[in-house]
């Protein structure tokens, strides 16, 4: 059970606050002159990535200096694993369209308790967009209460593609962020029914975004319908699929087949 007193208003809006403040960051720096690079191929990172986490790790480590930190843009430490709180971080979740001049990238925060996402928050200033959801209290966008959708078969789902594989053409494409943590969300507003994805990922990619969708209700588990657990030694995940809750456990068959 999580500490009551993480969750009550005042931590939340600071945390919210840091968000926005990164957030804006980010979005003035946002289609100017940035030094870019790839980390290893098709993994693109930029200078702006660095200056927000660094931003990030400051002022939520203030706020909880006793949590510890993970961060896609931070060397990551074993002694997190000591730590009954934790900051999963990604400074900014869908840099390819944040360096393309694209809207599809946001600022995630979430904070693990024993490894589970207790408090989370998306920054999509670029999309005037900020996602927040609290462990047991419900999620939201703009203030505006999340719930999934009630779709309860699998043909005609709305998944966030560029394009469809023929093996999957009985679902719709709709619009795909870069973020895999936006198109999480899209999940939790009823924008879209299924993100599904087989392959490893981080923790700091999902851990705020899969907070979000469960307080909306969706279905969320791992690419073997596991729990997903953070704050592992080896921080990812053996694929995601959140869903629609009437369409999660015919998905988890679809994708288990294959």
């Amino acid at each position: 059970m999580a500490d009551a007193s993480l969750l009550e208003p005042p931590l939340l809006q600071a945390v919210a606050g840091v968000a926005r403040e990164a957030g804006q960051m980010a979005l003035a720096r946002w289609r100017t002159d940035f030094r870019r690079w790839e980390k290893e191929e098709g993994s693109p990172v930029c200078e702006v990535d660095l200056d927000v986490d660094r931003m990030l790790h400051a002022r939520l480590t203030a706020l909880l200096p006793d949590a510890g930190w993970l961060s896609e843009e931070t060397a990551d430490a074993p002694e997190r694993l000591s730590r009954a709180r934790v900051w999963v971080v990604d400074p900014i979740d869908g840099t390819r369209d944040y360096i393309r001049g694209r809207e599809g990238w946001c600022v995630s925060v979430a904070l693990v308790e024993h490894g589970r996402p207790i408090l989370a928050v998306l920054d999509a200033p670029a999309r005037r967009e900020a996602w927040i959801a609290v462990a047991g209290r419900g999620a939201c966008r703009n203030g505006v209460p999340l719930a999934a959708g009630s779709r309860t078969d699998l043909v005609g789902a709305r998944v966030p593609a560029d394009t469809l594989p023929k093996a999957e053409r009985d679902v719709v494409a709709v619009a795909k962020p870069n973020s895999i943590a936006l198109r999480i969300a899209m999940v939790a507003a009823d924008e879209a029914d299924l993100v599904a994805t087989r392959r490893w990922g981080n923790e700091w990619d999902i851990a705020a975004a899969v907070l979000i969708a469960s307080e909306a209700g969706a279905g969320v588990t791992d690419a073997l319908g596991a729990p997903l657990a953070f704050n592992q030694p080896d921080p990812k995940a053996f694929g995601l699929l959140v869903a629609a809750p009437g369409i999660h456990a015919a998905a988890m068959a679809r994708l288990g087949g294959r």
